[in-house]
């Protein structure tokens, strides 16, 4: 393992040296190129907490080039457990994330010297939680990068990791199972056929059923409670949204009537003929102006009396002459 010295000129990571044999190499960033930064891990089930790590190794410098490192089969399954996905589908899904500039198959579980020379590597990008080595000892694999002065300390996502992604289905396994009878799968497919049963498949179904039903009830009665909040919300508001319409509507009545009553006044101004003085001035004003037009049209109750009475006085005078003019002959 290499040895380390420190810079007394400089603060930070960038003051560490790592020295192997009679080569030293400066741990600072370079500034001619991008910096090579290095991230590894198993990527089982990706998942957005590893996007964003490796989102935070891909910014640890303005110009970063990420290599990502992702180990096989045979090594994470002696060192860590059996994983979900096959190697090569988690090679292919560091592939298709767009902070990774270049995969990395069969990882090595521990980082050494000869690996940083071979892919030129500047950094390694990592959380802080110490991984066990291969020794047994308990010793840290990112212990010799930490030394030289080579580690990027990247931040975990709290609440998603591929245990807690695992633990759900475990959780939920009958209900998986279930799904997937339905969808075709046999129970050999499932590896289920050797303790599972009709009798348990049937009551495995009655329990989803029940929990489907309690689904459907609980959204009813929230339905339900809705209808409710907008019961009450319209009887507190209806008195002043019915007050409000009544006013308006009386508004609106108002203007009608007096845009009526106008345009019945300008209508009659108009058919009646004004008398124009010698000088152009109006003769009479407008009171005088609608008593003669009142007399000279409609007349008063008196003058059809007058009229009547003096129709009838003619009628019988006429018909007096006529019985005098008979009786002489």
């Amino acid at each position: 393992m290499s040895n380390v010295t420190a810079d007394p000129t400089t603060d930070g990571p960038s003051t560490a040296v790592a020295v192997s044999g009679s080569a030293a190499i400066q741990a600072s960033p370079p500034t001619d190129r991008p910096v090579r930064v290095y991230a590894d891990g198993i990527y089982d089930l990706f998942h957005f907490g590893h996007a964003r790590s490796l989102e935070q190794a891909k910014k640890s410098f303005p110009n970063t080039y990420l290599l990502v490192g992702c180990c096989n089969d045979e090594t994470t399954h002696k060192y860590k457990g059996r994983t979900v996905m096959t190697a090569e589908e988690r090679y292919e899904s560091l592939r298709h994330c767009k902070w990774v500039d270049e995969v990395i198959p069969d990882a090595p579980w521990v980082i050494n010297q000869e690996f940083l020379d071979n892919h030129r590597i500047d950094y390694v990008a990592h959380d802080s939680l110490p991984y066990a080595d291969t020794s047994g000892a308990g010793k840290d694999v990112y212990e010799f990068v930490k030394k030289v002065g080579r580690f990027k300390e990247t931040m975990r996502t709290e609440g998603i990791s591929t245990s807690d992604i695992i633990m759900r289905i475990v959780k939920d396994y009958n209900q998986y199972v279930m799904r997937n009878l339905d969808r075709g799968y046999s129970r050999e497919d499932l590896g289920v056929s050797f303790f599972i049963d009709l009798q348990q498949e049937k009551r495995l179904r009655v329990n989803m059923r029940l929990k489907k039903l309690q689904e459907r009830v609980k959204e009813q009665q929230e339905k339900i409670q809705t209808v409710k909040m907008l019961r009450n919300e319209w009887v507190e508001n209806a008195d002043r949204w019915v007050a409000g319409f009544l006013e308006i509507f009386e508004e609106g009545c108002h203007k009608m009537g007096t845009a009526i009553r106008d345009s019945i006044q300008e209508r009659l101004i108009r058919q009646i003929p004004r008398k124009k003085l010698e000088n152009g001035e109006d003769d009479d004003t407008d009171d005088q102006f609608y008593e003669e037009y009142f007399d000279h049209d409609m007349g008063s109750d008196e003058d059809e009396d007058e009229r009547y009475y003096d129709e009838e006085e003619d009628v019988e005078e006429e018909k007096s002459v006529k019985k005098d003019a008979q009786d002489n002959k």
